[in-house]
């Protein structure tokens, strides 16, 4: 009979809701993972955020497990898509904020790009500070430009549910911006897209 190896044996006890053996996994692979990701940031801090990332989803997901297959090889897989994901977002809210800027700039708005962008990291303070699925709505209909139908859909709420998520990202940027003569701007650049 087959000896089943030490991987196996964990991996269908963190399929069974094994914490103990969840532990175990995590101190066998979490530095090799980190290695592993450090390879793709070059960054130490943003390698340990995926490499959390990736045990959380191996966790959420421990009943899907393929316990006939290697969990070493999943975890990378997890890893390098978890990494590929966070890049991606990066990519879409830079561009979106570099966008914003050169838009300021071109409509001269204002002639200071210092102004201009701590303007732009109180935008983003402001972003990231908002209710979790409010943040993901305001992402989902500025940063993947899915229309309110679209958000509805992929999040299984109503499109009222939408709108009040949107109505409430823009309540609070707008108060972030109540002095800041710069609101009319970030007003039309957020303005509602059904």
């Amino acid at each position: 009979m087959k000896t089943l190896s030490d991987d196996t044996i964990l991996a269908k006890s963190i399929k069974k809701g094994s914490r103990k053996a969840f532990s175990v996994l995590f101190d066998r692979y979490y530095k090799k993972l980190l290695d592993y990701a450090v390879t793709y940031t070059h960054d130490l801090h943003e390698a340990e955020d995926i490499v959390q990332q990736t045990f959380i989803t191996l966790w959420n997901n421990r009943l899907k497990i393929n316990t006939e297959k290697s969990i070493k090889s999943y975890l990378y897989r997890i890893t390098h898509n978890t990494y590929i994901d966070i890049y991606r977002k990066q990519k879409k809210s830079d561009s979106f904020f570099n966008e914003l800027k050169e838009q300021v700039l071109r409509e001269r708005i204002t002639e200071d790009p210092e102004i201009l962008e701590k303007r732009i990291t109180k935008l983003k303070n402001t972003i990231e500070i908002l209710p979790e699925q409010c943040k993901k709505v305001l992402y989902l209909n500025k940063f993947e430009n899915l229309k309110y139908k679209e958000i509805s859909e992929q999040l299984d709420i109503s499109i009222k549910t939408v709108e009040s998520h949107m109505y409430t990202a823009y309540k609070k940027i707008r108060k972030a911006f109540e002095e800041d003569n710069l609101f009319l701007f970030f007003a039309y650049k957020f303005a509602y897209k059904q």
